[in-house]
């Protein structure tokens, strides 16, 4: 039984619209996800997304409370439609969280448990925001933890630059989306 599971997170029409600089993006990540397939490795889906009326968004929380004041990323709400260059396919799990890391507001941390997953691969988008606050969290957890540093998004370069090459990996490797292909193909 493969114990590692691809992450793709927040990369929903409405957040990948606000981080479209990079043309290739969407490109590298059909890649890992074609490649975990293949590896028969778990890919799961990880998007936000609120109730009709924000109930779940303290009005003390500065990253959500805006929302409140608008309908972005509620129910219904075509921005939170998974980017359809990486769609999900039959047998892909997918999570609702309802704050910045995969594991605040959601069931993700029962399915890795119900899955045996031992060893998380990170995508996403941004990489300040759900990248940064799932790894903590995994990390904190004793997840064995890989970063696909190309395979993430972030509206500052700067902050891009310095989590992959100086904070992440303090708790996990970093590699490209080509390096890790390559090392799924050796196995």
């Amino acid at each position: 039984m493969n114990t590692t599971a691809l992450l793709v997170m927040d990369v929903q029409r409405g957040i990948v619209d606000r981080y479209a600089q990079d043309a290739g993006y969407l490109a590298r990540l059909r890649r890992a996800v074609d490649a975990a397939r293949t590896a028969d490795i778990r890919i799961i889906y990880v998007t936000v997304r609120f109730r009709p009326g924000y109930p779940e968004v303290s009005p003390r929380n500065k990253s959500f409370a805006t929302l409140s004041q608008t309908t972005a990323f509620s129910e219904g709400d075509p921005a939170t439609a998974i980017h359809p260059d990486v769609a999900p396919a039959p047998g892909d799990i997918l999570v609702t969280k309802r704050r910045v890391s995969a594991f605040a507001g959601s069931d993700f941390d029962v399915v890795l448990r119900a899955a045996n997953i031992d060893t998380l691969v990170l995508t996403g988008i941004a990489t300040s925001g759900v990248v940064l606050s799932t790894l903590r969290q995994a990390a904190d957890l004793d997840y064995r933890l890989v970063v696909l540093a190309d395979a993430f998004l972030d509206g500052d370069a700067e902050v891009h630059r310095v989590l992959t090459e100086k904070v992440f990996p303090r708790q996990a490797e970093v590699l490209t989306v080509d390096r890790w292909v390559e090392q799924l193909n050796a196995r």
